[in-house]
């Protein structure tokens, strides 16, 4: 299983303005742009390792899940959360040919914890020896910051900090996640209970 961001979460959706009154970095010095690049670096790796920690995607965007074989064909439990859309479901053979389901063929089932690919009909169609299925969906909690949950926000928000106060930092007590931030995510994170990742 592979799954990938096909498109990043672009620049006007991160909090830079929040971010550097949150800093409480100097303004009127003619030069209030020079940390913009460093900054938006450390608001993206929080929000990677918020995303990470809980499963989830905070802010919409499309992303591509390649499978070489179904886990369960009555019901293909997806990696990320919340699932908006699936935009399209598509089998290719080991010779590279490509068959795209017609979207009736299917459905999401929508959860904040486990969205799920249904067939409408039967079993999602077997995957050819040597092939695979590409799922391409979008996922997400809001379309922008503003849309997210306040406890989310704040988290990626004071990891971002805990980044950039800690950025020359090499050991590790500098490095790990602090309780504050561990504690405001802990109620999004998914319960494993397959052991083995099954489901």
């Amino acid at each position: 299983m592979m799954l990938s961001e096909v498109t990043t979460v672009p620049e006007a959706a991160l909090p830079l303005a929040p971010f550097k009154a949150h800093l409480r970095l100097g303004t009127g010095f003619g030069e209030g742009s020079l940390q913009d690049e460093v900054l938006f670096g450390f608001l993206r790796a929080a929000l990677a390792a918020v995303e990470g920690r809980t499963g989830k995607a905070l802010i919409i965007r499309n992303f591509e899940l390649e499978l070489m074989h179904w886990r369960d064909r009555a019901r293909m439990v997806l990696p990320i959360a919340p699932v908006q859309d699936v935009t399209a479901v598509a089998v290719r053979d080991a010779d590279g040919a490509e068959t795209v389901l017609d979207a009736s063929a299917y459905r999401l089932e929508r959860d904040s914890q486990r969205p799920s690919l249904i067939p409408a009909a039967g079993l999602l169609p077997a995957v050819p020896a040597g092939g695979l299925v590409r799922i391409t969906l979008q996922a997400g909690m809001a379309a922008d910051w503003g849309g997210l949950p306040a406890d989310l926000a704040q988290a990626v928000m004071l990891l971002a900090a805990h980044y950039y106060e800690y950025r020359a930092d090499t050991g590790l007590h500098g490095g790990c996640m602090p309780f504050g931030v561990t504690s405001l995510i802990e109620r999004y994170r998914s319960l494993r209970l397959t052991l083995g990742g099954l489901a």
